[in-house]
C-alpha cells in the first residue's frame, strides 16, 4: 500500500497547475512538479520510463542563491517548466539532507554522503540518469551533469539534448547549443536568457 502511495506521488497524481516554487521546511526551493520518492535510483529510473520521462535528480542546498535563481527565474518559465515537467521525473535531494539514498550500487547512502560519493560540490547541480538502471554509482551511469545554474535557453537546450540522446552522438553540447539559437533567431523568435 505504502508503495502505491508513493507511486501515485512519483508520478505526480492529483498534482494541480504549476505555481512559484515554495521554499519547504528544509529551506530548499519547492516545485509543485518535483517528483516525491522513497529515493531508490533503480526504482526512481524504473518509474520515469513508465511514463516515457527520463530522471533527472537536482541537488540544492538551504540559503543557496543560484538554487533561488534556478527557480524565480528559469524553472518559473512556462516554456522551460513545461517541457521539463512533461520530459522528465525530477527528484530534489538535499546536499546536506539525511534522507536515505539507494545507488544504483546497491550502496544505502544519505543524501549528504551521496554528494560526496558523486563528487557534487555545486549547488544546483543536476544529474541526468539513463534509461535504464545500470549497477555502477549514479555518478558514473549518469549521461551527463549540469554543475551550477544558467539561463533559461542553456538550461533548457541542456534538457533537450539529453532527451534527444545528444551524448550518443557527435555533436558536442554547446555546438547543439548554439545551433538551436542559431534556428531560434532565423525563426525570428525573441530569445531572452
Amino acid at each position: 500500500m505504502l508503495k502505491a502511495i508513493a507511486l501515485a506521488l512519483a508520478l505526480g497524481v492529483g498534482a494541480g497547475a504549476a505555481s512559484a516554487a515554495q521554499v519547504g521546511d528544509d529551506g530548499l526551493h519547492k516545485e509543485d512538479w518535483f517528483t516525491i520518492t522513497f529515493r531508490d535510483m533503480r526504482e526512481d529510473i524504473e518509474a520515469a520510463a513508465e511514463h516515457g520521462k527520463r530522471l533527472a535528480i537536482i541537488f540544492e542546498q538551504r540559503g543557496c542563491i543560484y538554487c533561488r535563481k534556478l527557480h524565480e527565474e528559469v524553472l518559473s518559465d512556462p516554456q522551460v517548466r513545461d517541457y521539463i515537467r512533461e520530459n522528465y521525473m525530477v527528484v530534489q535531494y538535499n546536499l546536506f539532507g539525511d534522507e536515505e539514498v539507494t545507488d544504483l550500487d546497491g550502496d544505502v547512502l544519505t543524501e549528504k554522503t551521496a554528494a560526496r560519493k558523486w563528487g557534487v560540490v555545486f549547488t544546483p547541480t543536476v544529474i541526468f540518469l539513463p534509461e535504464e538502471p545500470s549497477d555502477e554509482p549514479a555518478n558514473r551511469a549518469a549521461v551527463q551533469t549540469m554543475p551550477g545554474q544558467f539561463g533559461k535557453l542553456t538550461t533548457l537546450n541542456m534538457f533537450r539534448w539529453v532527451r534527444e540522446k545528444g551524448y550518443e552522438g557527435q555533436e558536442h553540447f554547446q555546438s547543439y547549443h548554439a545551433r538551436k539559437i542559431e534556428e531560434a533567431r532565423a525563426s525570428g523568435a525573441v530569445l531572452a536568457d
